[in-house]
Formats: structure tokens, sequence, C-alpha cells
């Protein structure tokens, strides 16, 4: 009886020990769904970020983890791109009405792109 009681009280310290390692979490999947980033799941699962193309524009800056993936939507009738700036960060031709994939960069920081069909089109990456 006495080595039971020993062992509930080292499970309950445990137990509170990891708190605030499942708030880290909770908080990190919550960050990358910032800026014009969706959540197809809760906000604790693993959260997926969208950069949504419509009406000739990118939208609001979108903010993501490095290494993250993202879903670049386009609701227009004509092909787009998702190209850095910097040369060989990313670049993502997607057709009207279709979607395609890309993978943040692995390095922090703020990463401008633009349509190559249609330079006034700009947005913003920012990695962190």
């Amino acid at each position: 009886m006495f080595l039971a009681a020993i062992a509930l009280s080292a499970a309950l310290a445990t137990a509170c020990d990891n708190s605030s390692s499942t708030k880290e979490t909770t908080d990190t999947a919550t960050a990358t769904s910032s800026g014009t980033a969706t959540s197809e799941n809760s906000p604790t699962a693993n959260a997926r970020a969208t950069i949504t193309i419509e009406n000739m524009a990118f939208g609001n800056p979108l903010t993501v983890a490095p290494g993250a993936e993202i879903t670049v939507a386009n609701n227009d009738s004509v092909e787009h791109s998702v190209t850095s700036q910097a040369a060989g960060a990313f670049d993502v031709h997607v057709d009207g009405q279709m979607k395609k994939t890309l993978i943040a960069p692995k390095q922090a920081g703020e990463y401008p792109f633009h349509c190559v069909y249609h330079p006034n089109m700009k947005g913003t990456l920012i990695v962190k």
C-alpha cells in the first residue's frame, strides 16, 4: 500500500511538470496559423498554412514556422506563381482554380515574393 502511494505521488508530480510543454505546443500550433493562414484542424493539431490567391492578389503577409508546409490555393482563373525575391528560396506555379504545396525556408526571416506572370502581385512570407 505504501509503495502504491509513492508511485501515485510520482505520477502526479510528473504530470504537473509536463503541463508547460503542452502549453508551448499549443502556442506553436496557433502561431503557425496566423496571418492569412488557415487551420484545417483544431488549433492544437498540426496547423496548416494557406496562401490564397484571389482577385489578382496574395492578401496579408503570412507567418509560419521554418520548414512549414504551405498550401497555395489559386482561386483565380489564370495561372499564378509564388516566387521568392531571394533566388532559390521557393518558386511554385499554380494553374487557375488549382492548389499546390510549397515548403517554407528553414532560415527565419522575411521573404518577399511575387507572381512572375503578374509582377504587380506581391506578398510576404514571414518565417519565425
